[in-house]
């Protein structure tokens, strides 16, 4: 029986605008002033809900445009932290700061405020570290609450902002295909494990630094462990070593579960889980062929076309959840 696993983040992203805000925030603690997209009108290159966290030293984690006015916000920190008064300030189109504008051509709303409840984002923290959906309630004082889930949306003056769990990979299989999907998942900083029977791919993959597990190919009885924003993706040659593994996935609630192959293969793979028993309605959760890209054969642009399909039909699954 396979132990329930903790899928180990990898280090985070290098360049400031990738870095999480509210971890950052966190650590940094006293001095630290928050920057918040509350609402966006036209073109944005962000939603409502993208944050910055600004340290005294000009240090800063995470973006509200493209760099387009991150700069000023780091010059208008230092009055909020100076004063402690809350900024709501417009850039763009209807903005008072003609010299700052925005490519795209849309406006932005932003809060500026320094930051006062560090329980809070520990609290947060602990949340989203136990993959649990939660809600963060910036109010017009730049005070912080928690809350339950909900979608992203102003509520009056306040904005809530919603949680939903980052997406994480559980990766099936041997050979190039697998080592270069989780290539390209390790390299986005995305949680992941390689589960395969074979060692030469077991050991590439560790090498390059992902989390793996040896399992047998006839996987036991128990279910493994995989939540919603889960996606597990098979990359077998062999095909006789997925039926197993598929019908344990179809008992968990990962949103997406597809293995790789034509769509001859997928038709003898729901074939076989069929006689299997398994019903008609968990079949149809099986993606098959895999990938945007119709026919992807070489390595990376099969790992490139899955990813793509996955992330997209996360996107559509938040959506759908809001």
């Amino acid at each position: 029986m396979y132990p329930q696993f903790t899928l180990a983040p990898l280090p985070a992203p290098r360049h400031p605008a990738m870095l999480d805000p509210w971890d950052s925030a966190l650590t940094w603690g006293a001095g630290t002033v928050l920057a918040v997209l509350t609402a966006t009108e036209g073109p944005a290159y962000r939603s409502a809900g993208a944050a910055m966290a600004i340290h005294p030293d000009g240090r800063f984690a995470g973006a509200i445009t493209s760099g387009c006015i991150e700069a000023d916000l780091i010059l208008r920190a230092a009055e909020v932290r100076e004063t402690g008064q809350v900024q709501d300030l417009r850039y763009g189109q209807g903005s008072p700061f003609f010299d700052l504008r925005l490519p795209c051509g849309g406006a932005a709303q932003i809060r500026l405020f320094p930051l006062q409840d560090t329980d809070i984002l520990d609290d947060l923290a602990q949340a989203r570290a136990r993959r649990r959906p939660a809600s963060l309630l910036v109010s017009a004082e730049g005070r912080l609450a928690i809350e339950g889930w909900q979608p992203t949306r102003l509520q009056g003056a306040a904005l809530r902002i919603g949680f939903l769990p980052p997406l994480r990979f559980l990766v099936f299989g041997t050979g190039a295909e697998a080592a270069a999907f989780t290539g390209i998942v390790r390299g986005m900083g995305y949680e992941h494990i390689l589960l395969s029977p074979e060692d030469l791919s077991l050991g590439v993959v560790r090498a390059a630094g992902s989390p793996v597990m040896q399992i047998d190919p006839g996987l036991p009885a128990a279910p493994l462990h995989a939540d919603a924003d889960t996606a597990a993706i098979l990359f077998f040659h062999d095909h006789d070593l997925e039926p197993a593994i598929l019908q344990h996935l179809l008992q968990t609630p990962a949103f997406y579960v597809g293995a790789q192959g034509s769509r001859a293969a997928q038709a003898v793979r729901l074939s076989r889980l069929r006689e299997m028993g398994v019903p008609e309605d968990q079949l149809g959760r099986i993606h098959g062929p895999v990938g945007l890209i119709p026919s992807s054969r070489e390595p990376n642009a099969l790992a490139v076309s899955v990813l793509a399909e996955i992330i997209d039909l996360h996107v559509q699954r938040a959506t759908a959840t809001a």
